[in-house]
């Protein structure tokens, strides 16, 4: 009886082990976002992306790009200014200077978690 415990008790201790890197070195993803991906919205006056793990805010952020204008085939991809993300918790969420003007957008994101690790990613919505 003591021997089967004892057994129990070394493959639970195994199993913990090996799964606590999976635990405490998870890397954060997107698991949400507004605008959503690859959505079109009426309006836009703040953006707010959801991860899976807590942010270290101060290294988390994103970069936003009007990439279409409507009217203007030729238009350079301009970057949007003052926009200003913070971090708290697993939600970063975006504050823009104004509404975003009609167009198309691509949001440039990166995310660190504890384990200090920089995931990115992006995605593009529509503004209408």
């Amino acid at each position: 009886m003591r021997l089967v415990s004892l057994t129990a008790a070394a493959l639970a201790l195994a199993v913990a082990v090996a799964a606590a890197p999976s635990i405490v070195f998870a890397h954060p993803k997107l698991v949400n976002a507004m605008p959503a991906v690859n959505a079109t919205v009426g309006k836009a006056n703040a953006i707010s992306l959801t991860f899976s793990e807590d942010l270290v805010g101060p290294l988390s952020g994103v970069d936003l790009v009007m990439t279409g204008m409507p009217g203007m085939a030729d238009h350079k991809p301009m970057p949007i200014k003052g926009i200003t993300a913070k971090a708290n918790g697993k939600i970063l969420s975006v504050a823009l200077p104004r509404p975003l003007p009609t167009g198309s957008y691509m949001l440039s994101w990166h995310a660190v978690a504890a384990d200090q690790h920089r995931v990115e990613g992006s995605y593009t919505f529509t503004v209408r």
